[in-house]
């Protein structure tokens, strides 16, 4: 009863889940409880990032939409949850980076000769990460939260929790923006960090020797994170992610991004992503090249020969063997068909802009829910392989579009000339397609 015309109908049957199966078999044991399907789980982890779902809304979604079900497998429709929520979570974990990069070679694969093109396109852009904005009022009055629930875990007795107090100090950090309120806010800050150390030392002088190894490494973070100060270098904005970074873009409306930079690697002519890298440190842009052009080649027969970059790229010329590109003043020995060239090419290179903004805004890389650093290169890497299905699922409804209007023409130009009146629909609905 499904449209045999549909994309998502089109993608399930030229996909390979054969090779799915193969590859994360190794990943399960034949005892225990049965797994779900490989094709289920590999099937719901690409609709979320094609449709732009959370975990519960892509489970939830799949029990109401037949398409869906179809796409993962299903020969009859079922009217229950494929899975709970939180089995796409260990489903990710237990495949990793590694299964990542199979779903987005596969992603790569369908479009063919087109992701072999000789010339591509690279740019940066920030993947944020769930946080809330971070300030040293905030983190220190959720350390001292902390250790409050460390000490009722341990069942120690703490001199004073300064509970009260701590309400107060929050109400003076509100309008630390205030002329007037400037010094109650510096003042108040002062004193969590105070607070802080307190807490620590008391919990350390009351635990035994395991339990004191056992919440090393966290008293050691909140005491970092207690004494760092404005213009230190790798700064800890987040307790439970400990990995991000500062990101200035000079942009107006966002001064700093917090999360992870990410590279993005683009056909020059077809627009297909070929290769993505996500940094660990905050570095310059001319040092992620090398990271995600060599990503890029890993998904190709042909060896990539130039890479088109803005002039954020300055300072590089060649990378493993590819010519690197960067917009410059025009040099007097060129011809005028050589500087022609020049400007379309750099005119061409902004067509990554609205390719970042579509991943941002239509695949989940606008705001990264994933927890860790693998949990960076998962999402960045599953929303690239969702934007090249999505095109493929374009480009498929562009042929049928075309298959219509032929297959109407063919059935025009048969009939005779003196019974076309009696067809003057059909010549109709053919205008209307052109």
């Amino acid at each position: 009863m499904l449209d045999s015309n549909d994309p998502l109908i089109a993608l399930a049957d030229t996909i390979n889940w054969g090779t799915f199966d193969e590859s994360f078999a190794g990943y399960y044991s034949d005892e225990g409880r049965p797994a779900k399907p490989i094709r289920l789980m590999v099937g719901l982890l690409i609709l979320k990032q094609l449709e732009n779902l959370s975990d519960e809304n892509v489970v939830l979604q799949w029990k109401r939409n037949p398409y869906y079900q179809y796409f993962c497998g299903m020969t009859e429709y079922r009217p229950s949850l494929p899975c709970d929520p939180t089995d796409l979570v260990y489903f990710r974990n237990r495949i990793g980076k590694e299964g990542a990069e199979e779903i987005f070679a596969m992603s790569v694969g369908l479009h063919g000769k087109e992701a072999e093109e000789k010339q591509v396109i690279v740019d940066t852009t920030v993947q944020e990460k769930n946080i809330t904005y971070p300030t040293d009022g905030k983190l220190s009055i959720k350390m001292i939260h902390l250790l409050h629930k460390i000490a009722k875990e341990e069942k120690i007795q703490l001199r004073r929790t300064y509970v009260k107090e701590i309400k107060a100090h929050r109400i003076k950090l509100r309008f630390f923006r205030h002329p007037k309120k400037i010094k109650k806010a510096k003042a108040a800050m002062k004193r969590l960090r105070t607070i802080t150390g307190i807490l620590i030392r008391d919990l350390t002088r009351k635990m035994n020797e395991a339990q004191l190894e056992h919440y090393r490494e966290t008293f050691e973070l909140f005491l970092k994170v207690s004494s760092q100060k404005q213009k230190d270098s790798n700064k800890i904005y987040s307790l439970h992610e400990q990995h991000i970074y500062a990101i200035a873009k000079g942009k107006d409306h966002k001064k700093y991004e917090y999360g992870t930079k990410a590279s993005i690697v683009m056909t020059k002519q077809s627009g297909i992503i070929i290769g993505v890298a996500a940094h660990e440190t905050n570095t310059h842009d001319s040092k992620t090249l090398e990271a995600a052009l060599t990503h890029a080649n890993t998904h190709r027969t042909r060896p990539i020969q130039e890479a088109i970059c803005d002039r954020g790229y300055r300072g590089k010329k060649e990378v493993d063997g590819i010519t690197i590109c960067i917009p410059g003043t025009p040099l007097k020995r060129d011809t005028k068909y050589q500087k022609e060239q020049k400007r379309k090419k750099f005119k061409r290179r902004a067509a990554i802009e609205p390719v970042i903004g579509h991943l941002k805004s239509d695949h989940r890389l606008s705001r990264n829910y994933l927890k860790g650093f693998i949990g960076d290169e998962v999402n960045l890497l599953l929303a690239a392989a969702a934007f090249n299905l999505k095109k493929w699922m374009n480009r498929f409804l562009v042929l049928l579009f075309i298959y219509k209007i032929v297959l109407l023409s063919t059935l025009l130009i048969q009939i005779k000339p003196e019974e076309r009146r009696k067809y003057a629909g059909l010549y109709l609905m053919l205008y209307r397609l052109w």
